[in-house]
């Protein structure tokens, strides 16, 4: 079966949802294509105070609100998952199902998928204190202790961004040394409110039944176990683009992310990214909402020619 649409866009986080309300509402028929709920991230966010105009809303909340917005100019929401974008002068973006769908110009929302622990007690907890983003969630700790596991720049990065917060950073790592920059480990050095932790791994996550009551770590050598107990914790061993399906179409840089232009468009006429699928600095609701903002109203002039 093949359909087509003016404008498709992979991907209904606050990226695409954004592109979505600015493509339809430029009068391109718009279609929204995702493989689970509307939001992305936002719907594994607890509480959202950084959205500007709004002092604090749930993640959910704001999702919801946001697909309301994204489809009440017309733009069609469906389930689906790709599985390959063809270049072709008319693009064809094909789905899982065999499902075709033709179209002028496509926007890739997907964003990326975090590196997760995978040990019991992680994923029921993520929005009730485990959380892949100190600069969402970091302010929803002041006072507390929490605990960040990993021992790259991001992770460092992260346990210094949570002491404006915390009233103390535990930074959990596997070997005995750093992987971040010298001038990153200087600065945790320096900072009291971190404690790090070397030569353990994460085994568990605890919790009261409501939110996270702590972690119990390994000793790597010994294999003796203890219990930390934190009320956040911030795996961060990495993260990345959700990108398979564009393999072979040579729009990714070294790292996997989406190389585009100050349009969001890639070297291939007619293909853009959009929020965290894109090589950006700072990946927030915000910026992502700037970027299908910008990428759907260049489609519009590119497919109107005006």
């Amino acid at each position: 079966m093949e359909r087509y649409y003016d404008l498709v866009i992979i991907g209904a986080g606050p990226a695409g949802m954004s592109a979505a309300i600015y493509g339809s509402r430029a009068g391109l028929s718009t279609l929204i294509l995702e493989m689970g709920a509307p939001g992305g991230k936002l719907i594994k966010t607890n509480e959202i105070s950084n959205w500007p105009g709004v002092r604090s809303t749930s993640g959910a909340a704001l999702a919801s609100e946001m697909f309301s917005h994204a489809t009440s100019f017309g733009a069609v929401y469906e389930y689906g998952e790709v599985v390959r974008i063809e270049n072709c002068e008319m693009k064809k973006v094909i789905c899982a199902d065999e499902t075709v769908y033709t179209c002028k110009a496509v926007i890739i929302a997907t964003g990326t998928t975090e590196r997760m622990l995978h040990i019991p007690g992680e994923e029921e907890n993520v929005g009730r204190g485990v959380s892949y983003c100190a600069v969402c969630d970091g302010a929803f700790f002041r006072e507390r202790d929490v605990c960040v596991i990993g021992g790259g720049n991001a992770a460092l990065e992260e346990a210094l961004y949570l002491t404006q917060f915390a009233r103390k950073v535990n930074i959990v790592i596997r070997r005995d040394v750093f992987r971040a920059e010298d001038h990153v480990q200087k600065q945790i050095e320096s900072n009291e409110k971190i404690a790090v932790i070397r030569r353990h791994v994460p085994v568990r996550i605890l919790d009261d039944g409501t939110k996270v009551s702590g972690i119990v770590l390994r000793d790597v050598d010994s294999g003796s176990e203890q219990t930390l107990e934190v009320s956040g914790i911030f795996p961060y061993i990495g993260q990345d683009p959700a990108v398979r399906f564009l393999q072979g179409l040579d729009v990714l840089d070294e790292k996997g992310y989406m190389a585009v232009d100050a349009n969001c468009e890639t070297k291939l006429k007619g293909i853009y990214g959009a929020g965290d699928v894109i090589a950006k600095p700072l990946r927030q609701v915000v910026t992502a909402a700037n970027d299908g903002a910008i990428a759907a109203q260049h489609a519009f002039h590119e497919i109107r020619g005006i």
